[in-house]
């Protein structure tokens, strides 16, 4: 991503004073906290500044000085109109009672949904971008009961919708994907629309207490030393960049980093089916998808436990596993309680 960026700075300064030669930016804001607009504008690299020198935003609620009507003509420019923009929608798309939820402006008097806005331009559109994990997976917005029908971008699109999910969205993911649109056109995508460069691996893989979760030296409660799988850490079952990217290059602003847990908030199923976050779960990624091990049957279940490190169960077996860093755990009463939980999940 890097030659994308220097790549962009270089344009920047040959085209000084020239009109911009990429695509604007209609960034929309439907059922949502507004989080991850928020977490786009304190981008420390590249800044703010040179986001909005590097991209042209036709229209955003949180950027943008007009208001109103005059803010909905951005709506009808001649080059939204012949598609020459990136839509990106943060948040999810209320569906029941027509839309009416969730109305997002005005146009002649008539108020606007954004069923019907997500439709017409994303239609219309370059790219969709759907930031956060709302507009990408439904999300807290989609969360059980879910009274306004809410879901995500892609359910109302009839085309490709490119997902950039988190709660909220970290900055970098966002804006080195719209990087790349400019630069590079569409990057390839897995099987659920996220690029690929940037949800390739899962966190627990690149995790920096990767070496303790392979020692057996495991945390206790939330802020001790050590690792946090046994503590509801997600990070085995979610894909993520977050252990080498951080947020804002800060190592104090990553959940991990802090000796606290992954909370799963890139993964589909956030947050009804990761919830309780500090509750240990059994979900772990097996290429191409994820596998419950509660799910299974005990044998085959055992063996898949032991796939997350050969190494973990024969030191839970040996007794060399170790909560924190000093106590030893009883043996016996570790593995009984892990295979009374599989075979209770049976019953």
């Amino acid at each position: 991503m890097a030659d994308v960026l220097n790549s962009t700075r270089e344009n920047r300064q040959k085209f000084a004073g020239k009109p911009s030669l990429s695509p604007g930016i209609i960034w929309l804001g439907t059922n949502t906290c507004d989080g991850n607009i928020i977490s786009t504008m304190n981008t420390f690299r590249p800044s703010l500044q040179e986001v909005l020198e590097d991209f042209d935003f036709y229209y955003s609620s949180m950027i943008m000085a007009p208001e109103g009507e005059s803010a909905s003509e951005k709506w009808r420019l001649p080059q939204v109109q012949k598609g020459a923009f990136i839509l990106v929608v943060e948040g999810t798309v209320p569906t029941a009672y027509a839309g009416k939820t969730a109305v997002v402006g005005q146009v002649n008097g008539q108020n606007i949904t954004a069923l019907e806005l997500v439709k017409e331009l994303g239609t219309l559109a370059r790219w969709v971008v759907a930031a956060g994990v709302c507009a990408s997976f439904g999300g807290p917005y989609a969360a059980y009961p879910n009274p306004t029908g809410s879901v995500a971008v892609s359910k109302v699109l009839n085309r490709p919708v490119i997902n950039v999910p988190g709660c909220p969205v970290n900055p970098r993911w966002v804006l080195e994907t719209l990087y790349y649109l400019k630069e590079k056109g569409a990057p390839e995508l897995d099987p659920l629309g996220r690029p690929r460069f940037l949800y390739k691996d899962t966190v627990h893989s690149r995790c920096e207490f990767l070496p303790l979760f392979e020692a057996g030296i495991f945390a206790q409660e939330i802020g001790q030393k050590g690792c946090t799988y046994l503590l509801g850490c997600k990070g085995p079952s979610t894909r993520a960049d977050c252990p080498v990217r951080l947020w804002n290059d800060e190592k104090s602003a990553w959940n991990v980093g802090v000796n606290s847990i992954c909370i799963g908030c890139t993964s589909p199923e956030f947050p009804d089916q990761v919830a309780p976050f500090f509750k240990h779960e059994t979900d772990l990624y097996f290429k191409p998808k994820r596998i419950n091990l509660d799910s299974l049957a005990l044998g085959t279940a055992a063996f898949t436990l032991a796939g997350i490190g050969a190494h973990l169960a024969g030191k839970v077996l040996t007794g060399r596993v170790k909560l924190g860093s000093k106590k030893p755990v009883p043996t016996l009463s570790l593995v009984r309680k892990g295979f009374k939980k599989l075979k209770d999940s049976k019953k």
